[in-house]
């Protein structure tokens, strides 16, 4: 009798927790992407070779920009939720799309913020080119990509 209560109770629980998941696939994230100028982004103000400016968008773009492609996994809860969080959160600190509206001095600051986050292998994230193994920089494109941000 013990042993049939625990599969009930375990059944149970499997149904609650399947439940809960569908039942949060009907709260999706927003992803409309704000508009783009291209008067404002980087790669048309910092006139970037044409190599370092594919990278930028590769590596940058999708947490980085107003440019984000969202992929098949962007749709399914609780994942999308983290993936929006990831974008929010990379838009915050350095937009792309809109590096004309910031002062030149924090231009300069969050060129050199680049670099040293690519020298330090810090960008682009490692849970990123694990899925997007297109937007990895080997050391010799992270050694050229810093120094183009430093100069």
């Amino acid at each position: 009798m013990k042993k049939s209560n625990k599969i009930l109770k375990s059944g149970n629980l499997l149904i609650g927790i399947l439940a809960l998941l569908l039942i949060i696939q009907f709260f999706s994230i927003d992803k409309n992407n704000p508009e783009i100028n291209p008067e404002l982004d980087f790669i048309t103000i910092e006139n970037p070779p044409a190599d370092y400016s594919q990278m930028i968008k590769t590596s940058c773009y999708d947490c980085h920009s107003n440019e984000t492609a969202y992929p098949w996994y962007s749709n399914i809860a609780p994942v999308s939720w983290i993936l929006k969080a990831h974008i929010n959160e990379g838009r915050g600190h350095i937009n792309f799309s809109e590096w004309k509206n910031l002062p030149a001095g924090k231009r300069g600051h969050l060129k050199e913020e680049c670099a040293e986050e690519i020298t330090e292998n810090k960008m682009p994230l490692k849970s990123y080119t694990l899925i997007h193994k297109n937007a990895s920089l080997n050391k010799t494109e992270r050694e050229d990509l810093a120094a183009w941000f430093n100069q």
